[in-house]
């Protein structure tokens, strides 16, 4: 294992437990703070996608891990967290080449990954099966077995908080794991390769396919040995995804997009609010699904809330990744970037007022990256596109509300449902809220804080399913019934005897 924290992925795949050049479309990874050059290399392609399924089915019935107690799968996991824990700040390094997040933000992001497969190292110690209750003459059991082979396909705005979020239960739960990172930042998800090998998993459990969605990533959901896919990526992407794998009636998860509420009441505590809502959407460059990017503000309060928030928006810094005081990075890349400045192109076109932002940021330091500034717009209804659509960057639209009935009403009309912040001291009214909104995931008085065991998914075009908690891992296996005859007698349907 390369312990150089600067030391970046040779450019190889890891097919079924080997190192090997792939043999699909170029691959090339770049710097989104100045543009220069990571690695290039060769992705996979649809028979590197085939070899790595062959290995894995073998893997994973061999006894070696198929006869593994869950205690011993258990210790593995826990070796694989060591590892990570011991390369933080090279998975840092190299995710903020990849992505152009922060250092902070990628430490956290390795850290998290530590955390999520100790968790699932517990469950699995922790989980048992049933004996259910007798209705009959016979014992009765409820059993979980692994799936088998199963994909993950991550995506490249948090890749190795994503890669462990479905890597470690489905590990935990006895299968084989096939990741397909994004293009875009494919670079962490091989570190992780190199740790998995290190500690000792067993080759062909794990690969890793970076390549093109439409070679691998439909391999991966039409095959007919993959078992389950987990996704997470845009709506139209997951949509096309669940189609595929409809026809061969398979289990999916899908975390998709959101446009996300929060909602300010007039008696919020002011610096608790401003911090959440600058973080919520103007962490990551706004590239989250999660980005709390709808913002309603009651109307006795609206201008002078937004006067504040302003103010405090356009104090965030703008910076280099490997800069400490940056609190808003790059973002992916210059084409990504282009896409969201389109959108505030077309808030002007609707009617809307930027208020801050909205440009790129000026000066040498910013001119080779894909930079833009933390943005603003007013002026809008909840019926303008870039109030329907997810924009995955830092631009947040602020509209006003009344009460209550009016702000659940504009919350809930939109086709996602994956994430909602509330604002204010009344507890009982935050309760009611909560309840009412449709979101897989509702924030109180704080924003963007996870816990691994409490489950997270979307509503409606934000997905279908659920990851993390308990039963994360139960999403990684399947049920069985068992019967067991307790009377020694045959049945008497048959008269046999008589």
């Amino acid at each position: 294992m390369k312990d150089l924290t600067t030391e970046l992925p040779d450019g190889r795949l890891f097919i079924g437990g080997e190192w090997e050049t792939g043999t699909g479309a170029e691959i090339t990874s770049t710097y989104p703070h100045d543009g220069s050059f990571n690695l290039s290399f060769k992705g996979a392609s649809r028979a590197d996608g085939e070899k790595a399924i062959a290995r894995a089915k073998a893997a994973q019935a061999d006894p070696a891990w198929a006869n593994l107690l869950p205690h011993e799968r258990a210790r593995m996991l826990h070796a694989i967290a060591d590892g990570i824990e011991a390369n933080i700040e090279r998975i840092s390094y190299v995710q903020s080449r990849d992505t152009g997040k922060t250092r902070g933000e990628t430490r956290a992001l390795a850290g998290s990954a530590v955390g999520t497969f100790r968790y699932f190292a517990a469950v699995l110690e922790t989980s048992d099966d049933d004996l259910t209750v007798q209705r009959a003459t016979a014992l009765t059991a409820s059993i979980h077995e692994p799936i088998g082979v199963v994909a993950a396909i991550t995506p490249w705005n948090s890749p190795i908080a994503s890669d462990a979020q479905k890597v470690a239960p489905a590990l935990a739960a006895g299968n084989a794991v096939i990741i397909k990172p994004s293009s875009w930042s494919p670079m962490v998800s091989l570190v992780l390769a190199e740790i998995c090998e290190e500690v000792g998993l067993p080759k062909g459990l794990l690969s890793v396919l970076p390549g093109a969605g439409r070679e691998i990533g439909n391999l991966l959901v039409e095959h007919c040995d993959i078992g389950r896919v987990a996704f997470t990526g845009g709506t139209v992407t997951g949509r096309r995804l669940a189609a595929q794998a409809g026809e061969k009636l398979m289990p999916v998860s899908l975390e998709l997009g959101g446009k996300s509420p929060t909602i300010v009441f007039e008696d919020h505590d002011r610096d608790l609010t401003i911090a959440g809502i600058l973080f919520g959407i103007f962490s990551s460059s706004g590239q989250s699904c999660i980005a709390g990017s709808r913002l309603f503000v009651q109307k006795a309060i609206y201008d002078d809330f937004l006067a504040d928030l302003v103010k405090a928006t356009e104090k965030l810094v703008v910076g280099a990744p490997d800069d400490p005081a940056t609190q808003v990075a790059p973002m992916i890349c210059a084409e990504h970037r282009d896409s969201v400045e389109k959108y505030i192109a077309l808030a002007q076109e609707e009617g809307g007022k930027v208020l801050c932002g909205g440009t790129r940021p000026e000066g040498e330091a910013f001119a080779k990256g894909s930079y833009l500034k933390p943005t603003i717009i007013a002026g809008l209804t909840n019926d303008a596109q870039v109030c329907r659509e997810e924009i995955f960057g830092p631009v947040l639209v602020v509209l006003p509300f009344e009460d209550e009935a009016e702000v659940i009403a504009q919350s809930n009309d939109n086709d996602y449902g994956l994430a909602c912040g509330i604002w204010t001291k009344d507890f009982p009214r935050a309760w009611r809220l909560a309840r009412a909104i449709k979101a897989g995931t509702v924030w109180i008085n704080t924003y963007k804080q996870f816990s691994i065991s409490t489950p997270f998914g979307g509503d409606g075009a934000s997905g279908m399913g659920r990851e993390k908690g308990r039963e994360g891992l139960r999403a990684w296996q399947r049920q069985k019934g068992i019967y067991a005859d307790l009377t020694g007698n045959p049945h008497p349907w048959a008269r046999v005897g008589q």
